[in-house]
């Protein structure tokens, strides 16, 4: 009557095989590491990379635990903090600018775990120590960023129609136009209103200028819009770091959380937030009398003196600061060669960068047009080509002085995408990780704990169905640990809260159970037929409430953010995994306790 059939105890074998391998690696902690990456595929990380750094570190007597080469980084580890940081600053001082040198936390699981796929979970801020800031996107810059745009739009769309204007200029949060008399006026009027319907007009009939501001709609639009930009470009810009489960979220209507667990290297994180790398297209003005004042330092308004990279070094060349047009306007960049197989970035434009690299070629012909990336705040003349004749269809090569390698670089740095705007750290926050080795002990002391008080409880009480019921609870936190690792959870404080909750409702199960099998022995029933019974009856109970706890975790999941949905993750495989171990685990023990008498007179419950 209270027995298995062979392939349940497999099941629970199984599971109970691969819950122990899939927790064992939270087991053994993390290792202080210097992680050494490179944002440019020119500049290799390889075993040549791994013998200077180690002939760095043997000229400052410094011995690493080990190093390991891993997605194009370097990661070398390290016994303590403090060996830790003095291996930094002698590797950075070795390799100089070249390289990301990171401070960082690497799992100390053995390598045997390691190939069977077997990681610890993933730890947040404030279990694992890290950086936090809170950036504020500098708004009127998004705003005059995206005016600007405007006026370049604005101009091309009037020599488009013939409209004779005398200035297109940006004042603040507006654009004023002015015109030569009241017929270009209202011809200008007309072609705003067609191409650029969220301005709104003002009319100045007697001065014959036109006045463009943005609605406040189309403001916040904007301000909206360039949050979101920057979050999407600070999620690929992290990678470099090579931190596991950033948290990059909008907090507001003006800023942005970032929190990178495990990186302890504030300079180096704001460093790779702050890039602004981009593409600019500019007109190059080759006028010897505006070239020779600019090299005699006489540089002209509305002007800049650049270098150009070429075969022999670089040339200084003259460029317009008018930009007519910008990455944001690129749709994909992919490496590749021209006709004479040099090495060249082939880019794809949107529709509207399309209409607009088509207009500039078409009416600049002969001149020339210079690409500029900008990088750090660092603008360089990538190449600047003679324009033969009008290009459209969106394809763009650009093609100069550079190995496959850097155009490799520029094709990822242009699709990876720039800053809408700059942004500002309003708050900057470091834990160590001694800080958060106290949280986890703390979070482990308060779990052992309460599953101490709740065993003793359970073998008190209902003797050795408590034996039994602390057993599947033991193997409830087993496999749910097991599952957080092999998702890759993200485990913060909330999270442990979560597990000590899954606990306490995962024994409600089996205090269900083992109430309704009293119940049944009360009633006169025999020993096998109560336990049977018992089980069968309470097995509604526990699934209605399972249930509807189910569902208030899956709505904190959906409709939740940052540590709520870290709890509500832990929450819902925790009501999984008790139904798991309360009923099937617990039952499979039961059987082989009890099970194998076939004259039962009494159990012990």
């Amino acid at each position: 009557m209270n027995r298995y059939p062979l392939w349940k105890y497999i099941i629970i074998a199984v599971a109970l095989v691969i819950a122990t391998i899939y927790t064992l690696p939270n087991f053994y902690g993390e290792t202080p590491a210097v992680q050494v990456s490179s944002s440019r595929e020119s500049i290799p990380v390889d075993a040549a990379l791994m013998g200077r750094v180690e002939g760095a570190l043997r000229a400052q007597g410094i011995s690493p635990d080990g190093m390991l080469l891993d997605n194009n980084s370097l990661k070398v580890r390290f016994h303590d903090p403090d060996t830790q940081i003095k291996a930094r600053d002698a590797i950075q001082h070795d390799l100089g600018d070249s390289y990301i040198i990171a401070l960082n936390l690497l799992s100390a699981s053995p390598d045997w775990l390691t190939r069977m796929k077997a990681y610890p979970m993933f730890l947040g801020l404030d279990l694992r120590g890290g950086v936090h800031f809170m950036l504020e996107v500098d708004m009127k810059a998004a705003v005059e960023k995206t005016m600007e745009r405007y006026a370049g739009d604005i101009r091309r769309a009037l020599k488009k129609k013939d409209v004779r204007y005398g200035s297109v200029k940006h004042i603040g949060n507006t654009i004023e136009i002015q015109l030569r008399d009241q017929d270009t006026l209202a011809a200008a009027s007309d072609v705003v209103s067609r191409n650029l319907t969220s301005l709104t007009q003002t009319r100045d009939n007697a001065g014959f200028k036109l006045t463009l501001s943005l609605s406040q709609d189309e403001m916040t639009r904007i301000q909206n819009d360039a949050v979101k930009q920057n979050i999407t470009t600070l999620h690929n810009r992290v990678n470099e770091l090579g931190v596991a489960e950033p948290i990059i979220q909008q907090s507001g209507p003006n800023r942005i959380v970032v929190e990178l667990p495990g990186v302890q290297d504030t300079a180096k994180a704001k460093d790779i937030l702050g890039r602004t790398d981009t593409l600019e297209v500019r007109m190059v003005e080759d006028d010897q009398a505006k070239v020779s004042a600019a090299l005699a330092g006489n540089v002209p308004a509305g002007y800049e003196l650049m270098d150009e990279a070429n075969a022999n070094g670089s040339d200084k060349i003259l460029v317009k600061k008018d930009v007519e047009l910008t990455g944001d306007n690129i749709n994909d960049a992919q490496p590749g060669f021209d006709e004479n197989g040099a090495p060249s970035v082939n880019i794809n434009l949107d529709a509207t960068g399309a209409d607009i690299f088509r207009q500039v070629t078409s009416e600049n012909v002969g001149k020339r047009m210079a690409m500029i990336l900008v990088e750090k705040n660092r603008s360089e003349v990538v190449t600047a080509p003679v324009i033969r004749s009008e290009i459209g269809g969106g394809r763009v090569q650009i093609s100069g002085s550079m190995s496959p390698a850097e155009a490799r670089d520029v094709a990822l740095l242009l699709r990876a995408g720039s800053l809408a705007a700059p942004m500002n750290i309003v708050e900057e926050r470091t834990i160590g990780p001694s800080l958060g080795k106290e949280n986890i002990e703390k979070g482990f002391h308060s779990t052992l704990w309460g599953f101490a008080a709740i065993a003793v409880f359970m073998l008190i009480y209902y003797r050795v169905f408590g034996v039994i019921s602390a057993i599947s609870l033991g193997v409830n936190l087993f496999m749910l640990v097991a599952l957080l690792s092999m998702i890759q959870a993200t485990l913060t404080l909330p999270g442990i809260a979560a597990i000590a909750l899954a606990l306490g409702m995962a024994i409600d199960s089996n205090v269900l159970i083992n109430e309704r099998v009293r119940e049944e022995l009360r009633n006169g029933m025999p020993p096998h037929s109560a336990i049977q019974a018992g089980y069968e009856h309470a097995w509604a109970t526990i699934l209605d409430s399972n249930i509807t706890t189910l569902i208030a975790g899956l709505a904190l999941l959906i409709f939740g953010s940052g540590p709520v949905r870290g709890f509500a993750v832990v929450h819902c495989l925790g009501i999984m995994t008790s139904m798991f171990s309360a009923v099937l685990v617990s039952r499979g023990l039961v059987n082989l306790w009890y099970g194998r008498r076939r004259r039962l007179t009494s159990i012990s419950v």
